[in-house]
């Protein structure tokens, strides 16, 4: 007889859910009741689906004791938990040791890239080593404890391996008697020499890693002689509504697109590094100059830590052909019309770990090129029989001469939509994901009654 309905937690890898929230400009308030976005809550419609009950665990400096809200969206419980006490101690050292590395806060580390060889490997190691300790203080290892034990959940699912918040959750998880599981989500090495030294041992402890992308697999199983079977290649699921085809004329006039005009999209936060936005624009430049006529616009949705130097990048390039909506977009149906509103979508980035951005764009019909960074090939196999174009990492001639093809054959770019639209639906469900999900995080536990679990 089947016992109550399964409880998994998840929780993610920041020293402070805040962090990415401001990177978004959403307050914690909007990020609990309406935001739809990121991996996570994919998870949790399709765990919510395969009959498990998800709780999202979130550290944060909004609350002072342990607070429950409802997400909006899904109903799932988010539970969110102040940073621990020690956290306040390592804040106040952190900024009197910067400032004695060279000045403000965030003026020190401006010498990684400005100073001497010596000062820019000394400032990183401080950098990447304050980093890790902050992540390992900021846990609120007991609140934590008694939250799951609270929400009776029976695994816990960390984002990132490869983070310190992982390591805090395998030590935790051995004193509960709980499984511990990672994603993977980009991050491919240790932030320092303080983490390498435990991560073999939390890997040995965990009960398993989901990793969406192949090469990824490869690189645990090499570096750290991970089990195989303890390894799920599992993507991340999609939930994203069609967009209505009638739409396309009234919201490219909402947009300020030209209803003539060729458009590409790139969606997501402004990050300029990771999301190789200066290597999109200076491929834009090359398109550009090469037509000085032609009917084309860039159109960028997103915002993030990088969007005033991202404006300054646009103006320096002298890029008039470009629109850009300053906002994360959480509404997915809005999302949806604005995505719909192009003719073709590129995600230039040097790094990734399972992007969802081009997926979203897929499923809305636009053929994608995506640069070759880690996840790519697993979204495109095949290339353009799944719907897209790869082309290397950190090449503008490259990614502009795919887009050129793409902006230069209708036919092609119809072609490809189809097949990017068909490879969206077919391979990235919910449905499915969320069964995996479920099979890897209970195992036979799913339909046993929830045990109890030891107290701290």
């Amino acid at each position: 007889m089947k016992g109550p309905q399964p409880t998994i937690g998840l929780i993610h890898n920041y020293d402070l859910i805040d962090e990415v929230i401001a990177s978004m400009n959403i307050t914690f308030q909007d990020y609990c009741h309406n935001f739809e976005g990121s991996f996570m809550f994919g998870y949790i419609k399709a765990l919510q689906l395969a009959g498990v009950r998800p709780v999202l665990f979130c550290i944060t400096a909004q609350v002072r004791q342990p607070t429950r809200f409802v997400h909006g969206p899904t109903g799932a419980t988010i539970c969110a938990l102040p940073y621990a006490p020690a956290y306040s101690f390592y804040l106040s050292l952190k900024r009197n040791s910067l400032k004695a590395y060279g000045g403000e806060t965030g003026q020190a580390f401006k010498d990684i890239e400005d100073g001497n060889q010596l000062r820019r490997s000394s400032l990183a190691g401080v950098k990447d080593f304050s980093k890790s300790i902050g992540t390992y203080l900021a846990t609120p290892l007991s609140l934590l404890g008694q939250a799951l034990q609270q929400e009776q959940c029976q695994a816990l699912l960390c984002q990132e391996y490869e983070y310190a918040r992982f390591d805090a959750c395998v030590w935790l998880g051995q004193r509960l008697n709980l499984p511990i599981y990672a994603c993977f989500q980009g991050l491919d090495r240790t932030q320092s020499i303080v983490e390498a030294v435990i991560r073999r041992r939390s890997l040995e402890k965990c009960a398993g890693l989901i990793i969406a992308s192949g090469r990824e697999i490869q690189r645990v199983q090499t570096t750290y002689r991970f089990p195989a079977g303890k390894i799920h290649q599992i993507f991340n699921p999609l939930a994203f509504p069609l967009p209505e085809p009638q739409e396309k004329a009234a919201t490219r006039a909402e947009l300020g697109l030209k209803a003539t005009a060729k458009v590409v999209v790139w969606h997501g936060r402004v990050e300029i590094a990771q999301k190789g936005l200066d290597i999109l624009l200076q491929a834009w430049r090359i398109i550009c100059n090469a037509r000085p006529q032609a009917d084309v616009q860039l159109l960028i949705i997103g915002t993030g830590s990088d969007a005033p130097k991202f404006q300054r990048q646009i103006t320096a390039l002298k890029l008039t052909q470009v629109i850009w909506l300053k906002q994360f977009i959480s509404d997915r149906h809005l999302l949806s019309r604005y995505l719909g509103a192009a003719d073709l979508y590129t995600l230039p980035s040097r790094q990734e770990g399972f992007p969802l951005a081009p997926i979203e764009a897929m499923a809305c019909g636009l053929p994608v090129i995506l640069a070759d960074a880690v996840g790519s090939r697993d979204i495109l196999p095949r290339e353009r029989a799944d719907g897209g174009i790869i082309v290397p990492r950190e090449q503008p001639q490259a990614l502009a001469t795919a887009i050129a093809t793409l902006l230069d054959d209708p036919s092609l770019r119809q072609k490809l939509g189809r097949r990017a639209q068909a490879r969206a639906q077919d391979s990235f469900s919910l449905t499915a994901i969320g069964q995996q999900m479920r099979e890897v995080l209970l195992g036979k536990q799913a339909d046993l009654i929830v045990p109890n679990l030891p107290s701290l």
